[in-house]
């Protein structure tokens, strides 16, 4: 199994352009932010409620999906996991609270359409296909690559 840095380094080879780099900076935390707001959408549909009374923030299936999702970062490195648990629950939050003001499957979708358009240009700029193209597993790799250079600033 690889470990974090060699992700990362790989990650690295198609994301040297600064402006390809300033673009994931952007479009990967939207991407994630919006996938989470998409599963979000889709009701819960559970015939009990866990908790009492209803709580959108804990009862829908982006909190399911992120399971497994965080089981592969604590794999790489618990600090990372950490990070993306945090950043996870920032997009719970700020979802769940434009859940509450419109319709959040519309603006997920446009998030999600507009990042992607923002990747595939960064990419263009770069010369290089996206890192997913080689293996899939690069899609979890993104976010953390841009928390770990977003941390390694601050």
């Amino acid at each position: 199994m690889k470990t974090l840095e060699q992700w990362f380094d790989d990650y690295a080879v198609s994301h040297r352009n600064p402006v390809n780099k300033k673009i994931h900076y952007i479009c990967v935390p939207a991407i994630f932010f919006s996938i989470v707001g998409l599963l979000m959408s889709i009701p819960a549909g559970l015939p009990e409620r866990i908790w009492p009374g209803e709580n959108r923030f804990i009862e829908n299936w982006a909190v399911i999906a992120l399971i497994p999702v965080l089981i592969f970062y604590i794999r790489l490195s618990w600090t990372m996991a950490l990070k993306i648990l945090l950043f996870s629950a920032c997009c719970i939050i700020i979802n769940g609270m434009i859940s509450a003001i419109a319709p959040l499957w519309l603006i997920a979708v446009v998030i999600f359409a507009i990042a992607w358009a923002g990747q595939f240009y960064g990419h263009s700029i770069e010369g290089e296909k996206p890192s997913f193209f080689k293996d899939l597993q690069f899609l979890l790799i993104g976010p953390a690559w841009v928390l770990h250079h977003l941390f390694k600033k601050a």
